[in-house]
């Protein structure tokens, strides 16, 4: 399993002088770049993002390769420099596959510690020219079986709701064996897999049926460490997903309160009523709160630590309801114009619906984060 050293300096828990000019770049970029306007024209493309936008994320920020060693061409960096571009695409509400592609499938495949996996296809994540993403990760599922063949190992099955499922050039599959499950990369082709994209409520984030008709696979990692791979990906992947509500939280919030110190009723702005500014304070708490959720999440995601998984469950509670409660009053606070299609909010509204049960609901990771501390035991007894 791929490791870093297991304790946490608490200077990762504050922004370094490298992230906040991140921060401000990415701001910056994604202001010119993705607007609302932006966002809907997006999603009328093909592949649901702009892929030249795409390629300067790669090539001129870098944001691909943060998280991913020097050797395997990525810049070195570590998780928290990726959540800083997580939080901020978030915000942007950025149609683009990091979270499938930088966040699932290149950790993956830094898990798996299989040298020639990496190899072969972290330099391409890097450089933004192959999206990827992870498929059958629900420990719940057996949709998908892999069999030996004359030349080597086939997938056949299906999983659902695949994070861009229909468009991304690599899926990391986890399949049931005759001696287990493990983990296998599909470069799936027309013949080899049927995908059928899915009608979801975020439109931002595509998903899909994809069918395995005998594809041709490659075993990553060892049998014995799957499970890891599979458990310790979906941690990092709720971390990586509480970054991305941080900054919708963020920009909900923002958008709020300006909206209310400019409109007027009763010849005043209406958000000097105290009624609204409680509102808005509520929403304030609840942001700070999932702000230092996260930046725990971030911090174990970026140095391993044992305590990742009940950090991420944590952050997927505190991150989901903190986004829900913003876009709600992102909605209500801005009046009628909030409730048309026309406005942005609703298009932050349909991201937190979607985002608070992407990997799990709130319920289930409380229960997970109860036992994962010995409190289901406690009770039980």
């Amino acid at each position: 399993m791929h490791r870093r050293h297991p304790e946490i300096d608490p200077q990762l828990l504050s922004e370094t002088d490298e992230q906040r000019q991140l921060r401000v770049v990415l701001r910056d970029f994604y202001t010119e770049t993705s607007g609302p306007e932006d966002v809907r024209k997006h999603l009328a493309t093909p592949r649901g993002y702009d892929e030249v936008l795409w390629t300067r994320l790669a090539g001129e920020i870098g944001v691909h390769g943060l998280a991913v060693p020097e050797e395997y061409g990525g810049s070195g960096f570590t998780f928290a420099e990726l959540a800083v571009a997580l939080e901020e695409s978030g915000r942007a509400l950025s149609c683009a596959p990091l979270l499938p592609t930088v966040a699932l499938a290149a950790h993956a495949l830094l898990y798996s510690d299989d040298r020639a996996a990496c190899e072969r296809y972290l330099p391409r994540i890097a450089d933004g020219t192959l999206t990827a993403t992870v498929a059958g990760f629900d420990t719940e599922e057996h949709g998908v079986i892999a069999e030996q063949g004359s030349a080597g190992w086939v997938l056949r099955g299906r999983a659902d709701f695949v994070l861009d499922g229909a468009g991304a050039d690599l899926i990391l599959v986890r399949a049931q064996t005759p001696a287990g499950a493990r983990l296998f990369a599909c470069e799936p082709t027309s013949h080899s897999c049927r995908r059928t994209p899915r009608c979801v409520l975020d439109e931002t984030r595509r998903q899909a049926l994809v069918e395995f008709l005998g594809a041709p696979a490659t075993a990553v990692g060892t049998a014995e460490g799957a499970e890891d791979i599979v458990s310790a990906t979906f941690d990092t992947g709720r971390a990586a997903l509480a970054a991305e509500q941080v900054g919708g939280s963020g920009h909900a919030l923002d958008a709020t309160v300006e909206f209310v110190a400019q409109r007027h009723q009763f010849g005043r702005p209406i958000g000097s009523f105290q009624a609204v500014k409680h509102r808005l304070a509520d929403v304030l708490v609840a942001l700070e709160a999932a702000r230092s959720a996260s930046a725990y999440a971030t911090a174990c995601a970026a140095v391993a630590s044992p305590q990742l998984p009940v950090a991420s469950c944590a952050a997927a509670v505190v991150c989901s309801e903190a986004f829900r409660l913003a876009t709600a009053e992102y909605v209500q606070l801005h009046g009628g114009i909030g409730f048309t299609w026309e406005h942005p909010a609703h298009l932050y509204v349909r991201r937190a619906r979607s985002s608070e049960v992407l990997f799990g609901t709130a319920d289930g990771h409380r229960v997970r984060l109860a036992e994962l501390i010995g409190l289901a035991a406690r009770s039980a007894a």
